[in-house]
This record gives structure tokens, C-alpha cells and sequence, in this order.
């Protein structure tokens, strides 16, 4: 799914038009059907819903949602905020069609009016004052608009939360302004950037199709939303005949004394998504602690330092033993930093012929060595946090942080490797410069292991869908954070255990691999139907 800018959406719609004969008086009947089917679903219960609209085409759709709902037997209340002579073009015409009378505020005195207020405290309020249009600073009229939103009852926004500058991606800029807070966004056709990169409602922000052809949605932003539908290729039926040998043999590497748990949790991870076999290589002082994790894990003890560490580097004979036979290896969680065991991990990469997963100590092991990285050589994916994404490049973890997308598209494209920037919102670069944006996941997952979990994941669905490997990336990224959803939902947020993560990993599986023709939500797994 294309993330797109509001000249690009503007021109989508014109395109739907023009080329693709679809009136836009359709697109706007369409959008507001969206939005009444939303607030149907969401807030069943509700009798009474204000629908506060704008004079441009966001109070357009405003008023095909009041009409939509009021035909479905709500009691429907609608504030104009403009003399309907303001009123053009297809706004205009779903103005007439409004099956209730509208009350009209043409400025803050009428604002306070009772008659305005009565429908300020509905149920549920449709705010559809701006849409993706919008340019800040609000007028002082429609700041005290929004303020009235903002009291306790539901709100859902039509496209996008008013007094929001879609294009904008710095939540900073926006926590000093006024805007509308809303409890669920319906927005059109693609989302735009401020519904990826914003906190703009705790609920789900729903993207639905309203009639633009596919063809028609075309961006410059090479910015992607990582969806269940794009995880199709993996969903395939197995086999009545499959064996384990079909679903590929994941090698995980790591693990090192104090930190056995890290390579356990990896290899679990790996065979929770289905891959055939996994074997956990790690020091032989350790392998008791890792085999005791789970008995379908096979492991095999590695050389050690006397600290424990991995020691392989110097012993080629093992290394090409150890590599014998595996789709993947992921390398990294708990290995260490001992000169030993980083050693270890340029000898692994340097020989292995077949995708290569970096994690934790393992990315660490090129501080300062980022030029040995090239995913020329085998298909590599580096998954570092920002502070591990600091030691790669140099930078600080503020200089990261304030500029994720372009970072994270940069190096990708220069080592030629996908890239998984974690962190809220988790980025996917893929080598050609495009960044897929991932919107599952919650604070709940900022515990030691959560990443460690991601790595085995990676690795176990590279192992089933070599062939997909990008989209075996995205599904593990997806489900990951989909599975800390499941968990937050059950445990809450300060309470989740990588270990939960791991349990949900088959429940976020299933909920994945049920593919609609329903809007996609965005924040999918965190709504919930409210009365």
C-alpha cells in the first residue's frame, strides 16, 4: 500500500476522473459510506451522532455520512461551519441531499449557540471539517471548532483529524497545536504521511478503496505500509505429502554465558513460524541451558573463550561443517562482544552462500566495519535497534531517530541489503531505496528478548520462502508486532514477555492468513467495537 502526499492524492483523484471516467460525485458517495459504515461498526449502540462539517469536499463527505446514517435509523445532528451559499461544486450537491435540516455557524458567537452545542454533544461526532487539504494555523473560528470536539464522547475524523497538516511526519511540531483528537480516522484511497508517522488517534486508522483504479495510484515517496496482503505469497496450503525437509533448516548462531536465552528465544521463533528444522550453534558450555528451552530445537556446541564466548573464527573446517545443509542462519542474539565471538561473525558471513540474519552483538561486530557489509555477495538482513543502527553509521542516535526513513534507504541501498530499522514504526529498506513502514507492534515490546524473537522469526520464514525473500521479511516484521499486540491486549503493555510473543506468534499467524476485501486498518489488532 502506497503511502501518498496531498498533491499526489489530489492528482489521483483527478486521474480517477478525467482518464478513468469515475465522477467524483462517486467517490465522494463512496467516501462517506465508508465513514457511516465505520462509525456502524464501531459504535453500534449510539443513537445520536453529530456531524460536524467543513464548506470544502471533507464536509462533502461529511454529508453523505450523516444521509448513510440517518438511513440506517440513527438520530442524526449536523453543524455547518459556513453559510451554505459557501458551498460548491460536489459539496454543494450532498448538501441538498441531507435528509435533516443543518444548523449553521458562520462564527464563534454561533458556535456557542445551544443549537450548535446540541450537536457538539452527541453520542458519537463525524468530524469532517478539513481533509488532507489543510494547511495550518487553524482560524481562531475553527480552533474553538475543534475544542468543542475534544470533550469525552467518540470522535472519527473523515480523513484525517482537522486542524492536521497531512503531509507532516514530526510529531513534535503538532503536540503544541490544537487539532482535533479523534478515536478512529477513515481516510481514502491510500494514506498520506501523517497517518503513518503520526500518533493521530489511539484506535484504528482505516484506508478505504473508494473507486481508484489501482493504475491511478502512482507516488514519488517510495514509501510503502506493510499489510497483510502483502504477505499473500507465504500463505500457501502445505502439502498432504510435506515433510520437514520442504520447509527449509534454519541455523541460529549466538548465545554466550549470561546470555543463553538470546539463542534460544531466536530459534524458537524460528520454528513457531513453521520452518522444518532449526539447530542452535553455540558455545558448548552453554548448550544445556539453550537445549532445555525446547526439545524439538537441535543444537550444536561451538568452540569457546574462556569467558564463554564463541571462538570459531580460526577453524574453517568447523565453519563450513556448521554451514553444511542450512537455508538461513541467523547470527547475533547473545553472542556477545568478545574479540572471539565477533571474529566469529566475519568468518560466517564471509562464507556463508545463503541468506544471513544480523542481530544484536552480531551487527555490533562491524562497528566501524560497515564496509565489510555487502549483500552482493548472499542476501543479508541486518535488524538493528537505533543505537546499534548509531554504531554502524557513525551517527548519534538523535541524528537516526530524526531522520529513520532517508537513513535507513541510504544504507540499504549502499551495502545493497534489506534493513530493518526497529523501533516505533519499524522501518523495511530495500535495496532499489524503497521503505516499507510496519504498524503493528506497541510499547509493550520494549523488553530485552522482543528482538531476539524477531530475529528467529526473519529467519524461519527465509526458510520456508527463499524464493519470496523480501516478503518473508515483511511478514516477520508484521506478525512480530502483531503478536505483541495480541499480547498487550491479554497481559497489557507493562506486563508482556519476549516469551508472550513467542505464544502469540501463532495466533497473529492465523489472524494474518485471512485475507478480505475490507478497508485495511492500519493499526490492525488494537481496535476494539466500543458501545
Amino acid at each position: 500500500m502506497k503511502i501518498v502526499t496531498t498533491a499526489e492524492m489530489r492528482e489521483i483523484d483527478r486521474i480517477t476522473t478525467e482518464k478513468y471516467g469515475i465522477p467524483s460525485l462517486t467517490l465522494m458517495e463512496n467516501a462517506g459510506a465508508a465513514v457511516a459504515e465505520f462509525v456502524l461498526e464501531q459504535y453500534p449502540k449510539a443513537e445520536e451522532i453529530g456531524v460536524i462539517c467543513g464548506k470544502g469536499n471533507n464536509g462533502g463527505d461529511g454529508f453523505v455520512a450523516a444521509r448513510k446514517l440517518y438511513d440506517s435509523g440513527k438520530n442524526v445532528l449536523v453543524l455547518l461551519l459556513a453559510d451554505p451559499k459557501e458551498l460548491k461544486g460536489d459539496a454543494a450537491v450532498m448538501f441538498e441531499r441531507l435528509p435533516v435540516a443543518a444548523v449553521c455557524a458562520r462564527n464563534i458567537k454561533e458556535l456557542e449557540q445551544e443549537s450548535a452545542m446540541l450537536v457538539a454533544n452527541a453520542n458519537v461526532l463525524v468530524d469532517a471539517i478539513f481533509g488532507t487539504g489543510f494547511r495550518p494555523p487553524l482560524t481562531p473560528f475553527h480552533t474553538k471548532a475543534c475544542e468543542l470536539i475534544n470533550g469525552t464522547r467518540p470522535v472519527v475524523s473523515v480523513d484525517i483529524p482537522s486542524g492536521i497538516d497531512a503531509d507532516e511526519t514530526d510529531m513534535k511540531k503538532i503536540r503544541k497545536t490544537i487539532w482535533a483528537f479523534s478515536n478512529g480516522v477513515v481516510t481514502f484511497t491510500a494514506p498520506k504521511p501523517a497517518h503513518v508517522f503520526l500518533n493521530l488517534t489511539p484506535h484504528p486508522v482505516v484506508v478505504a478503496q473508494i473507486g481508484s483504479p489501482r493504475n491511478a495510484i502512482q507516488s514519488k515517496l517510495k514509501l510503502e505500509v506493510i499489510t497483510k496482503n502483502d504477505l499473500h505469497t507465504l500463505w500457501v496450503p502445505r502439502p498432504w505429502d510435506a515433510h520437514k525437509g520442504l520447509f527449509g533448516h534454519v541455523l541460529v548462531m549466538g548465545g554466550s554465558t549470561g546470555k543463553a536465552g538470546a539463542a534460544a528465544m531466536a530459534a524458537i521463533a524460528a520454528m513457531r513460524v513453521g520452518a522444518g528444522l532449526t539447530t542452535a550453534a553455540t558455545p558448548k558450555s552453554v548448550l544445556p541451558t539453550v537445549a532445555g528451552f525446547a526439545p524439538e530445537l537441535m543444537t550444536v556446541p561451538l568452540p569457546e573463550n574462556e569467558a564463554g564466548a564463541i571462538a570459531i573464527s580460526s577453524q574453517e573446517s568447523a565453519i563450513k561443517k556448521v554451514l553444511v545443509g542450512k537455508t538461513v542462519v541467523a547470527i547475533g542474539p547473545g553472542i556477545s562482544r568478545a574479540p572471539e565471538a565477533e571474529q566469529s561473525v566475519h568468518a560466517i558471513v564471509t562464507h556463508a552462500k545463503v541468506p544471513v540474519v544480523i542481530d544484536a552483538d552480531g551487527l555490533n561486530a562491524f562497528e566501524g566495519k560497515a564496509n565489510l557489509l555487502n549483500g552482493k555477495q548472499r542476501p543479508l538482513i541486518l535488524t538493528p535497534h537505533p543505537k546499534e543502527m548509531a554504531r554502524l553509521t557513525g551517527l548519534s542516535v538523535d541524528e537516526i531517530e530524526s531522520n529513520r526513513v532517508e537513513i535507513a534507504r541510504k544504507f540499504a541501498a549502499e551495502h545493497r541489503l534489506i534493513l530493518v530499522l526497529k523501533g516505533h514504526r519499524t522501518l523495511v529498506a530495500d535495496p532499489e531505496g524503497t521503505v516499507w513502514v510496519n504498524m503493528t507492534g506497541n510499547p509493550a515490546m520494549a523488553k530485552g528478548g522482543s528482538g531476539d524473537v524477531l530475529t528467529g522469526m526473519v529467519a524461519g520464514f527465509i526458510a520456508q520462502s527463499p524464493d519470496h525473500l523480501f516478503n518473508a521479511v515483511l511478514a516477520a516484521v508484521y506478525i512480530h508486532g502483531l503478536s505483541g499486540d495480541l499480547a498487550a491486549r491479554s497481559l497489557g503493555e507493562r506486563s508482556v514477555l519476549a516469551e508472550d510473543i513467542l505464544q502469540q506468534i501463532p495466533h497473529a499467524i492465523q489472524a494474518s492468513d485471512q485475507l478480505t476485501n475490507r478497508p485495511v486498518s492500519l493499526t490492525l489488532g488494537r481496535a476494539r467495537k466500543r458501545q
